[in-house]
């Protein structure tokens, strides 16, 4: 089945970024953190759960509006919470990109 943009749950790079602070956009504790995910990475985290997404890599999250880092558009088949939640299970199990 396809995403829906209208109705997809969106999961920016920021809400695993280890360096950003609560107040700025991260929603997993700092032990679930991961240090500077891209979309990417996300991306594939929510493939390996075996959900439906789409990329996005011309998107920039809000707060860091400068920052174009991408955005996973996510079939919402469980709540947010949960969602981000194995999401941010999967990137610390997960190998990191080369730069």
């Amino acid at each position: 089945m396809a995403v829906d943009p209208e109705k997809a749950t969106v999961l920016w790079p920021a809400y695993f970024d280890l360096r950003v602070s609560r107040a700025e956009g991260r929603r997993v504790p700092k032990r679930d953190a991961v240090e500077a995910p891209t979309a990417h990475m996300v991306y594939e985290a929510a493939k390996s759960l075996r959900l439906d997404c789409i990329l996005e890599l011309e998107k920039s999250y809000p707060r860091f509006w400068y920052r174009a880092r991408g955005r996973v558009l996510v079939e919402p088949k469980m709540k947010k919470t949960e969602l981000v939640s194995k999401v941010a299970s999967k990137l610390k199990t997960m190998p990191r990109e080369k730069a």
